[in-house]
């Protein structure tokens, strides 16, 4: 057997037996034996009866296409686009689906709805991928589709009328400089941020008494390193300190940080979030930085293996089903596009500030479908820095502080980019409802939105999920741009967002609504803006906070 063409999954203990029971040419997925439930990926406790009592069994092997893509970007070199990935849902159980790629057909002609049937291509000794082909059996009739789930019926009442939020604020608030290539060391770009930030609240460095940061340590150009390296630039003795992925969204660690002051533990702490994405890519190129490689692992595990190794791959999936069945929303997200930009070129600190126009959009090469070049966001260098107080510490600083109405942290769904949510961008529908459940302000109160748009779809998402539209009526919200222009219904991301001013992952919205909020907003400023909505997370998890002035 030669050398596979794909990214070979790394097995673990759990799921060995599914990468190796293609063997024979038979699907076979996890089944609890007690009550019959069939799960993937392999679990170690069923889900609705928590029965340790799991075993591999065998499925027809015929499934449904929920979602699907055609990708049509040159990720790895040897898996020559273009290939389509799709999400399938089983015939025994639609709630059960495999990330997988459609073969024996042409790209196109694969829709949402399709039946199709395993065939398996061995990839090592131990490893069968099971890809899918249309079931030449099936008939023409579409395959039934699983129905959303009402997350909002799994949202938790508020355990207490004293709510954290009211006790700490927004103080203060920097960035570095911003741009494509920059070659800084990510960790000068940090200090820049936080040292302005800290200035900026009126504050110094030995007024920090806490630091928290996403992802932590982690490679691949989205970390100045964690927590140790900015400690020792600036040697603050912090009383606290956060650091990791595992949290509701990048600004889970903002906050993390209110908590933090809330409880008592810290006056002052410095949240910081750096990506050095755009010099790491050159590095890689130059060969002067290693570029990684082996098996993938973790999250990655059932998805690179079919190609699927960008979240555009995995959320243009979400999208399809959405146009499904709700219809076509290209232009709606072409209009996200071209308001962002125009935002934008009124934005001295954003990346690009050159208008596209609707016809701009359209005719920009593919990425993923339904997916072109300006639906995705812009890969940048830079590093933003947000100071949370105490709130009876905020009242003597330099501005008049931004002030915490709620947050949305609750995960009300399936923690997967394939098994849960189909119809909108996963995690935005929990969190969003969430938020709404700590304030009694209400959609129409919100003068202003700074919504994650890593991706045109992820942006419409949010809208949804937050209430200021119905699920599928964006479209008529957004009405070609007029609805999220600055003096439309509700602005959207007036700094151009992460599509134009640049992907600093989270942050960069939340500075921008503290200074929409203080009417200091470095380009387009909304009128008497006092409430705005923020979100972070370009999949799971996610998170949403309301910030208001006084």
């Amino acid at each position: 057997m030669g050398a596979s063409r794909r990214p070979l999954p790394q097995p673990t203990l759990t799921t060995a037996g599914f990468w190796a029971s293609g063997a024979d040419d038979v699907l076979r997925v996890a089944q609890c034996d007690a009550c019959g439930k069939l799960m993937h990926p392999t679990a170690v406790l069923c889900s609705e009866c928590a029965s340790r009592e799991i075993s591999l069994q065998p499925v027809s092997g015929r499934a449904v296409v929920v979602g699907v893509t055609v990708n049509a970007q040159p990720w790895l070199p040897d898996l020559p686009p273009p290939y389509v990935i799709a999400i399938v849902a089983l015939e025994e159980d639609p709630s059960v689906r495999l990330t997988t790629n459609i073969v024996g057909c042409e790209p196109g002609e694969v829709a949402v709805g399709d039946r199709v049937r395993v065939v398996f291509e061995q990839a090592a000794d131990d490893i069968w991928l099971p890809l899918f082909e249309p079931d030449p059996e099936a008939g023409d009739e579409p395959g039934p589709l699983p129905e959303p789930e009402d997350v909002r019926a799994h949202v938790r009442t508020p355990v207490s009328n004293d709510r954290f939020e009211d006790r700490v604020a927004i103080t203060g608030v920097g960035q570095s400089a911003v741009g494509r290539r920059l070659m800084v060391d990510p960790l000068t770009l940090t200090v820049d941020a936080c040292l302005r930030a800290v200035e900026d609240a009126g504050l110094t460095p030995a007024d920090i008494d806490g630091l928290s940061t996403y992802p932590g340590a982690a490679p691949g150009g989205i970390s100045e390193g964690g927590i140790m390296p900015v400690e020792q630039a600036l040697r603050i003795r912090p009383v606290w300190v956060n650091g990791g992925g595992d949290l509701p969204g990048q600004n889970g660690s903002i906050v993390a940080a209110m908590l933090a002051v809330a409880s008592g533990l810290c006056r002052h702490v410095l949240c910081f979030r750096t990506v050095w994405e755009s010099t790491h890519s050159e590095l890689v190129k130059a060969g002067k930085w290693s570029g990684g490689g082996g098996r993938a692992s973790g999250m990655l595990e059932f998805r690179h293996p079919f190609g699927a190794v960008s979240a555009a791959n995995w959320i243009a999936c979400q999208a399809s089903h959405y146009f499904h069945r709700y219809g076509d929303a290209k232009d709606a997200l072409g209009a996200i596009a071209v308001t962002a930009r125009d935002h934008a070129s009124a934005n001295p600190e954003a990346v690009y500030r050159d208008p596209i126009t609707m016809d701009d959009y359209l005719s920009a090469r593919v990425v993923s479908t339904p997916f072109g070049l300006y639906d995705c966001d812009v890969p940048v260098d830079g590093a933003v820095a947000v100071v949370v107080s105490a709130i009876d510490a905020a009242a003597d600083l330099r501005h008049e502080p931004v002030l915490v109405e709620a947050v949305g942290t609750q995960i009300t769904e399936n923690l997967s980019w394939d098994q849960g949510t189909l119809t909108h961008l996963p995690q935005s529908l929990g969190p969003a409802a969430h938020l709404w459940s700590r304030t009694d302000l209400r959609p129409d109160d919100v003068d202003v939105a700074l919504l994650y748009d890593g991706f045109t779809f992820n942006a419409l998402s949010w809208l949804e999920g937050l209430g200021f539209c119905e699920f599928g009526g964006a479209a008529d919200f957004i009405d070609g741009g007029k609805g999220i222009s600055v003096d439309g219904v509700l602005p959207l991301n007036p700094h151009g967002g992460q599509l134009s001013a640049g992907r600093t992952h989270g942050y960069g919205f939340v500075r921008e609504a503290v200074l929409q909020l203080r009417g200091q907003a470095p380009g387009v400023q909304v009128a008497d803006a006092k409430v705005a909505v923020v979100t972070a997370g370009g999949g799971v998890p996610s998170g949403a906070m309301l910030l208001r002035t006084r």
